[in-house]
């Protein structure tokens, strides 16, 4: 079974609602055995173009839960938030 990797890179727009989004997720990952890898700002754009300032790497056990979880009832429900809070590039990928 292989690792999955969610990556969000974000553009925050409203900073109050970007936060009350960001304390609701983890109860999210909960069901899923997901682990919060870390959250960053970035510091430094090395050679290449960025235009996010923030990222979010959420390790899934397979790429099913990952699957599960953005698709959960859950997650679904904090969307319209996020969307407002945020300007958010979802990726899943497989390790």
């Amino acid at each position: 079974m292989s690792t999955a990797f969610f990556v969000g890179q974000i553009t925050v727009k409203d900073e109050d609602k970007w936060n009350e989004y960001r304390s609701k997720v983890p109860a999210t990952l909960i069901p899923w055995g997901a682990e919060l890898v870390f959250r960053g700002k970035q510091t430094q754009i090395l050679p290449g173009a960025s235009s996010h300032l923030h990222i979010v790497v959420i390790r899934f056990t397979s790429l099913s839960d990952a699957h599960g979880w953005h698709h959960s009832d859950a997650y679904q429900a904090l969307v319209p938030l996020r969307l407002e809070a945020a300007d958010v590039v979802g990726t899943i990928y497989e390790a």
